[in-house]
């Protein structure tokens, strides 16, 4: 994990457009990581924190049009505090982290989808994080249609972003699909639920032995 100091902890992230099944894995890998033995802290953003669960109210349930950089410093401020109250903490303890969206989210949605500049955003969000990387990024790949057809069959209410049209979210889509980097790690998310996990537990299991590793 960078600028972590050197603690053992271990942030995993999962990421993925609209229906990838994010929140399941997220539940399914910490319920596996404290099977395993290990002290588990799962989070999701926004949220996670009273500040945190303030912005993410307006940035998700706000009933009027808002600018793409007040949509991106809410999402930032509830990213910043969480980091600080939350998963640095958790890190530092030794702890594995499971978060549901990190800083790739950011990339997708405000960048990609919304237009932002990446350079100034990428700026804003090491910030915002104090540098803090994911040592691994499990991205969730799934077009558009399968993701809008999974919710609705699922009957989940839409927030914000989920009510923005297919032009959007093809450009987060893609910003996924395209998404690559230390730690960052493809499941093609139209497979069974079973196969998802597994492709998600090897990848785990991997990161999770090297962090043990460096444990004195």
């Amino acid at each position: 994990m960078t600028a972590s100091g050197g603690a053992a902890g271990l942030f995993i992230v999962v990421e993925g457009p609209e229906g990838a099944g994010k929140s399941t894995l997220v539940r399914w890998l910490a319920a596996r990581l404290v099977r395993d033995g290990r002290e588990v802290v799962a989070v999701r953003e926004p949220g996670g924190t009273p500040v945190a669960e303030a912005a993410r109210r307006v940035a998700l349930k706000f009933p009027h049009e808002m600018a793409p950089v007040a949509e991106l410093f809410l999402i930032l401020a509830a990213r910043g505090d969480l980091v600080h109250q939350v998963i640095r903490p958790a890190l530092e303890a030794g702890h594995v982290v499971v978060a549901d969206r990190f800083d790739l989210s950011t990339m997708a949605y405000q960048v990609a989808g919304g237009g932002l500049p990446g350079e100034d955003v990428a700026r804003a969000t090491r910030l915002a994080t104090g540098g803090l990387v994911p040592d691994v990024t499990l991205v969730l790949d799934v077009p558009v249609e399968v993701g809008r057809q999974r919710q609705r069959l699922a009957g989940k209410a839409q927030d914000r972003f989920e009510r923005r049209d297919d032009a959007f979210h093809g450009r987060v889509v893609e910003a996924y699909r395209n998404a690559a980097g230390p730690g960052i790690v493809h499941v093609d998310a139209t497979q069974s639920r079973k196969a998802v996990q597994q492709a998600a537990w090897r990848e785990v299991t991997v990161a999770t032995a090297l962090s043990t590793r460096g444990v004195s």
